[in-house]
């Protein structure tokens, strides 16, 4: 399972790191971005949560 932020439609609102910070952080552009490769196993849920909080579904969780 793989998830990407979309940078172009990310507002730095912040929540998928709060979210999932296995997953995601912010980025010094002030942008989510992913820090895996690969969502771990014990991740999944929480990575799939922040994609559905995310308020512009900037994130894909496949």
């Amino acid at each position: 399972m793989q998830a990407h932020v979309d940078k172009d439609t990310c507002i730095g609102c912040g929540v998928c790191p709060s979210v999932c910070p296995d997953v995601f952080e912010m980025d010094d552009d002030g942008k989510a971005k992913e820090i895996v490769e690969s969502v771990p196993e014990s991740a999944a849920d929480t990575a799939k949560e922040a994609a559905d909080s995310c308020p512009v579904n900037a994130i894909t969780v496949e």
